[in-house]
């Protein structure tokens, strides 16, 4: 079972790396201000922080269903203009046509059932409103994930059905348009967004796994100790260490955006 409850933990494994992502998409959005906002799988706040500083909104709606996470944003975000709530992405708590953009990050193949995320962001997007999402290329662009499961799977090839990027279709560009598009939105566009993800160190790499945020932490400290340390030294002989042992990896997302019908 992937454990989605810690915020301290999500924030060093992914956390840190997202908030980069979010004011690129925020751009290429180009929301006007003024709007009211929805962040459907808010987590620990990145997007909706990022919503505050940039966009210029009239209200902005959290919603997530892990209430650790959602703590973890309260703390942190102090501004008057937001609320949090917990929900879950297939059945928001929030009525009808009842904001201007709906945005979600890095959350949408997580959800159990996609489809059903994007209608209801359908739902509360008024008509001709702004709905646009991002997550990570698991597949193919998210290195630091990407490294990870290939060791994996050398050393086990059974963890295959555990890596993200088999497992979740709309973390392509293709899927991730097809399920804006069979929401309704019109005017989809897709397009990539990347960002340099510097580890000073191995350990800077490998400690994060070691939080069991996520599919790739929750495995790898499901493992017992000498499997553990034999992936970890895997690892350690896969990734591109620098003369001053830095590891540079990128970190790629796929981006949505639509209107709403």
């Amino acid at each position: 079972m992937e454990n989605w409850a810690r915020g301290d933990a999500y924030e060093f494994y992914i956390g840190r790396w997202s908030r980069r992502v979010a004011p690129e998409f925020l751009t290429w959005l180009a929301a006007p201000p003024g709007a009211r906002w929805l962040d459907c799988g808010c987590g620990t706040g990145a997007l909706s922080a990022t919503i505050l500083r940039t966009a210029d909104p009239a209200s902005v709606v959290g919603v997530d269903p892990s209430e650790g996470f959602l703590e973890r944003a309260r703390t942190e975000i102090g501004d008057r203009r937001i609320r949090f709530e917990q929900g879950d992405a297939r059945t928001l708590p929030v009525e009808d046509d009842s904001v201007d953009v709906t945005v979600s990050g890095l959350v949408l193949n997580f959800v159990p059932e996609p489809p059903k995320a994007a209608a209801e962001i359908a739902r509360v997007t008024r008509s001709g409103g702004l709905a646009g999402a991002y997550v990570w290329d698991y597949a193919e662009g998210m290195q630091l994930i990407r490294y990870f499961f290939d060791a994996a799977i050398a050393l086990d090839p059974a963890v295959e059905e555990l890596d993200e990027g088999r497992r979740f279709p709309v973390c392509r560009p293709d899927g991730l348009e097809k399920l804006w598009r069979e929401a309704g939105f019109t005017g989809t566009e897709v397009r990539a967004i990347e960002i340099p993800t510097v580890f000073t160190d191995f350990d800077d790499y490998w400690n994060p796994f070691l939080g069991g945020q996520g599919p790739a932490p929750t495995y790898a400290v499901s493992l017992p100790e000498d499997r553990r340390e034999a992936l970890r030294e895997e690892l350690r002989r896969r990734l591109p260490v620098e003369p001053d042992g830095s590891i540079h990896l990128t970190a790629r997302a796929w981006a949505v955006r639509g209107v709403s019908p």
